[in-house]
C-alpha cells in the first residue's frame, strides 16, 4: 500500500504544478490590450480553466467570450463567457455549435480590438467548424485513431478539411490582434500543430497530408483528396503567441515529488513516442535491471503513445502502458509502474491511467484474468478495475501529454 501512496501522491502534486492558472496570470501580466475591445475565445480540454483565470485577471476588461471543451469540464459560470461541452476525441455537433459561436464573436472587429485566445489540448476535436459533413468528419477522424496515427499525422490531414485549423481562425479574426496562450500537449510545443494551429502559420504541406492518406489507406471521398490538396496560411500578421507549459513541466514536477519521498528520480526523456505496450514492456526491464538497487530509485518517462486497435474492449494508452508492464514485473519486490494522463482522462474512459506492482499479475490469474488477452482486446480498463489499479482523478483542468513512472522502494 506505501507504494500506491506514493504514486498517489506523486499523481497530485504533478497535476497541481502544472495547473494553467498561475502560468495564463503570468502570460496576461502587463500586457497591454489598449482602447479596443477584448474577446476571448478558448478551446481544448483545459479551456475552462484556462478561461477562468484569464477573465479573473482581465476583469471587466473582457468584453464576451466563448470556450469549448470536453463533456464534463466545465466547472462553473464564468462573468460575460459563453462555454461549450462537446466531444472528443471525435467532434460532435456541440464541437461545430461551440466553435460558430467563436467565429461569430470575432466578427466585424477593428485593427484596435484583441482576441485573446487560449489553446489547449484537445483542441483539435473540440474547435472545429468542418468542411465536410460532421459524419464524414467523424468517420476519418476515427480510421485514423483505429490505424494508430500519431497527432501530428492526424492533425496535418485535420487542418484541410476545417475553416478554422491552420491559421485560417486568426485570418477570421482580422483585422483584430490574436494573443494566443497554448498549453502544449505535442512534444517539442509545435504551434502549428497543437490544436492543430488555428492561429499559426501552417509547416505542413499538401504533399505531406496526401502521403500520410495512402499510408493508412484512408477512405476517402473525392471531395475529401480535392481539400487535401487545397493549401494553408503559410503566414499571418496579426498574432503573438505565449507558450505557457508542456510535458517537460509535468517530468520536472514529477521528479521533484518523487525526491521529496525518498526516491532518487531519473527523467528517462520527455519525449517518449512509441507504442503503449513497448513502453510498458520497457519500464518493466528497467525494473529487472534495478532489482539489486539499494536506493530508492523513480525512473520517469514523458510524452504520448500510441495504440493499434486490435479488439472492442475499453481503456487508454496509459492503461495499457500500465497492464504490458504487469506481466514482465509479476513477483518483484516494491516495485510499481503507472502512467496516467495529465488532463485526468485516458481514451474514452473516466480513468486518469492505471497502476500496476509485482502483485498485479497474480490478483488477475485468481480471477481468471490473461493479461495477454485483455491487451489483445484492448480492454485493460475493465482488468485493472478488478485489480484496483485505476487511476480516477476527475477532469484536471490541464493537458501536458502523459508521464509513466517505475517505482522501485528500498528501506
Amino acid at each position: 500500500m506505501s507504494l500506491r501512496r506514493d504514486a498517489d501522491e506523486i499523481i497530485r502534486a504533478s497535476i497541481q504544478a502544472v495547473l494553467p492558472d498561475e502560468a495564463v496570470k503570468k502570460a496576461l501580466e502587463g500586457k497591454d490590450f489598449g482602447s479596443g475591445k477584448v474577446r476571448m475565445v478558448a478551446a481544448g480540454k483545459a479551456a475552462w480553466q484556462m478561461a477562468h483565470a484569464a477573465a479573473a485577471d482581465l476583469g471587466d476588461r473582457l468584453d464576451a467570450g466563448v470556450v469549448v471543451t470536453k463533456y464534463d469540464h466545465v466547472k462553473g459560470e464564468i462573468p460575460r463567457v459563453v462555454c461549450f461541452e462537446a466531444g472528443h476525441p471525435v467532434p460532435d455537433e456541440n464541437s461545430f455549435r461551440g466553435t460558430r459561436a467563436a467565429i461569430k464573436l470575432v466578427e466585424n472587429l477593428s485593427a484596435r480590438d484583441t482576441v485573446l485566445f487560449l489553446v489547449s489540448g484537445g483542441g483539435s476535436a473540440l474547435f472545429e467548424e468542418p468542411l465536410i459533413s460532421g459524419e464524414e468528419l467523424s468517420d476519418i477522424t476515427g480510421q485514423l485513431l483505429a490505424c494508430g496515427a500519431d497527432i501530428v499525422e492526424m492533425n496535418t490531414i485535420r487542418k484541410r478539411l476545417s475553416a478554422v485549423k491552420g491559421g485560417k481562425f486568426a485570418k477570421l479574426c482580422e483585422p483584430a490582434k490574436v494573443y494566443s496562450i497554448v498549453l502544449s500537449d505535442i512534444l517539442g510545443d509545435p504551434l502549428d500543430m497543437i490544436a492543430s494551429g488555428p492561429a499559426y502559420p501552417d509547416s505542413s504541406t499538401c504533399g505531406q497530408a496526401v502521403a500520410i492518406a495512402e499510408k493508412y489507406h484512408l477512405k476517402l471521398s473525392e471531395k475529401v483528396w480535392k481539400l487535401l490538396q487545397e493549401e494553408t496560411p503559410k503566414e499571418l500578421h496579426n498574432v503573438e503567441t505565449n507558450i505557457t507549459g508542456s510535458v517537460r513541466n509535468l517530468c520536472a514536477a514529477a521528479a521533484v515529488s518523487c525526491r521529496k519521498l525518498g526516491y532518487r528520480p531519473v527523467i528517462l526523456t520527455d519525449q517518449l513516442n512509441c507504442e503503449a505496450r513497448e513502453a510498458g514492456a520497457f519500464l518493466a526491464a528497467i525494473a529487472k535491471t534495478y532489482q539489486n538497487s539499494e536506493e530508492s530509485i523513480a525512473f520517469l518517462a514523458g510524452g504520448e503513445t500510441v495504440v493499434h486497435l486490435t479488439g472492442k474492449g475499453k481503456g487508454g494508452r496509459n492503461q495499457e502502458i500500465a497492464l504490458a508492464a504487469a506481466e514482465e514485473i509479476a513477483g518483484l519486490c516494491d516495485t510499481a509502474v503507472f502512467s496516467i494522463g495529465s488532463d485526468g482522462t485516458d481514451g474514452p474512459t473516466d480513468a486518469a491511467g492505471g497502476y500496476v506492482d509485482g502483485t498485479t499479475r497474480e490478483v488477475l490469474s485468481q480471477k481468471h484474468i490473461s493479461i495477454y488477452d485483455v491487451l489483445r482486446e484492448n480492454d485493460a480498463y475493465h482488468a485493472l478495475k478488478q485489480s484496483g489499479g485505476l487511476i480516477i482523478t476527475g477532469a484536471t483542468g490541464t493537458n501536458v501529454n502523459d508521464v509513466a513512472v517505475l517505482l522501485i522502494k528500498r528501506k
